[in-house]
């Protein structure tokens, strides 16, 4: 039974809800269609809430919009303030930073890339991760992995501590800062501030390797499953450097299809409407981008650590260039499609933040006083970065009266959205197909999920709460079953 389904396809089979989803930052739930014998016949992700940032920002001041943005998100507010001041440097004809500025915003990308990576291992997957999708739900979390695992529980502690420190000492505060304005930014560092930094920067670096060798690990112990769950083909996308390198602050557009071959690259974002259509799906509110040239059945794509690893050419860190090579080698060369390889990435991306600061610490630039720099204005940018979750768009339009009148975003999670509806369907097929559904086969369909690390506050300008309730109802709308867990 296709996307297409109709209601009178539909009224005879039963609908299971997961609502919402638990462990991932924002709200959205599953609906699941089983026939009489539990034959899985559809499977959705959908987006439940809408909050309009991208309405209420139009008629705003410019300079406004890289704090405002800010609070689409309280796990990942760096990102946006960054890819917003990056789209006013357009406006305000700043082309080229002051290298105090570039690097200064580059150390607060960086540390939300560790602080972020950390939290979703740690807090959010390692509970699956380490304990099995199907185990006792009681001990299913980050105090679960506490009691089993204190060190492991506490080295991610004290990483993402670590990286919001760095985003304090940049950015002002830990969350919601004010240190990046367009053109550049407002403040650069201490020498006190360095020196607070670089005596942890060492054992972070240290700890990411760490992490590195235990996801590692549990791919190798278990391939069957590692290389199998959620796993599905499609393109995907990132931004690299001139040469090819990994970027997560700056760069060009590039993909690749399938097989890894490249289908589009050093593409200037300026342009990104050229290439990617945003298609809109009547039950959710996160729309569903795709590569213009493929079309909306074959041009869909995926974004984040599993796409930025295997789409660059090379890691410009020593320690994470070497994980790179293994992930490839363990790939046999080819892209890995895995859904659970994104927790593999992802840890390699943490090591390569964790050197990259590390090395950022060293550049006496963090202390120049030419922070700001201007040109010719305009009255359109965009702006893009690697957001820990993919790539994140901004982009505005601002009239004369430098009031913002146009605004339209595309986040990490969006760009990924039919990957995860692609990922729990397969996942719901294999697991779910004609078995008694309890809390642990449902669990597995969160685990697809929460690989993709989804900010779906980002994706749909939502804030929503996080209880888990599941609700069994029939054909008539009668509630069969109902179970909640706070």
């Amino acid at each position: 039974m296709t996307e297409l389904e109709t209601a009178a396809d539909t009224r005879n089979l039963r609908r299971v809800a997961i609502d919402p989803v638990s462990r991932v930052e924002g709200h959205g739930k599953v609906t699941i269609l089983l026939d009489d014998n539990n034959q899985v016949h559809q499977v959705r992700l959908h987006i439940v809430e809408f909050r309009g940032f991208e309405r209420f920002i139009q008629g705003r001041p410019y300079w406004e919009v890289p704090v405002m943005v800010q609070r689409l998100c309280g796990i990942c507010p760096v990102s946006h303030h960054l890819a917003a001041s990056k789209a006013f440097d357009i406006v305000v004809g700043a082309r080229q930073l002051t290298p105090t500025a570039e690097k200064m915003r580059r150390l607060m990308h960086y540390g939300q890339i560790l602080q972020s990576h950390a939290l979703h291992f740690y807090y959010l997957a390692s509970p699956d991760l380490l304990f099995g999708f199907d185990s006792e739900v009681a001990k299913r979390n980050i105090v679960g992995v506490a009691a089993r695992y204190p060190d492991i529980a506490r080295k991610g502690i004290l990483l993402r501590k670590f990286g919001q420190e760095v985003i304090r000492i940049t950015a002002g505060k830990r969350v919601h800062g004010t240190g990046s304005v367009p053109g550049g930014v407002n403040k650069s560092l201490s020498q006190e501030e360095r020196a607070e930094l670089m005596k942890d920067a060492y054992q972070m670096v240290a700890w990411s390797r760490e992490a590195v060798d235990i996801i590692k690990q549990l791919h190798r112990q278990n391939r069957a499953l590692y290389d199998t769950f959620g796993a599905f083909r499609s393109s995907f996308m990132s931004l690299v450097a001139p040469d090819g390198s990994l970027d997560l602050y700056h760069g060009t557009l590039r993909a690749r299809d399938v097989d890894g071959k490249i289908i589009f690259d050093q593409v200037d974002y300026q342009n990104y409407e050229q290439i990617i259509t945003e298609e809109v799906k009547p039950w959710s509110y996160m729309k569903f981008p795709f590569f213009t040239i493929l079309g909306p059945e074959a041009g869909w794509y995926k974004v984040g650590p599993l796409a930025r690893v295997q789409n660059c050419d090379s890691i410009p860190t020593p320690l994470a260039e070497h994980q790179r090579r293994e992930f490839v080698d363990y790939a046999g060369g080819k892209p890995l499609h895995a859904t659970l390889g994104y927790h593999w990435a992802r840890m390699i991306e943490m090591l390569f933040a964790a050197e990259t600061i590390k090395d950022l610490l060293h550049d006496d630039d963090l202390e120049g006083t030419d922070l700001v720099a201007s040109g010719e204005r305009q009255k359109e940018g965009v702006g893009v970065i690697e957001a820990p979750r993919g790539t994140l768009f901004h982009h505005y339009r601002v009239g004369d009266n430098d009031l913002v009148t146009m605004a339209n975003l595309i986040v990490s999670t969006t760009n990924n959205n039919q990957a995860m509806n692609t990922a729990v369907r397969e996942v719901a097929k294999k697991y779910l197909n004609g078995r008694e559904i309890t809390e642990g086969l449902l669990n597995h369909i969160e685990v697809a999920i929460r690989a993709f690390d989804p900010c779906l506050s980002c994706a749909t300008h939502a804030l929503g709460q996080m209880p888990l309730e599941v609700s069994l109802v029939d054909a008539e709308g009668t509630l069969l079953d109902r179970r909640t867990k706070a």
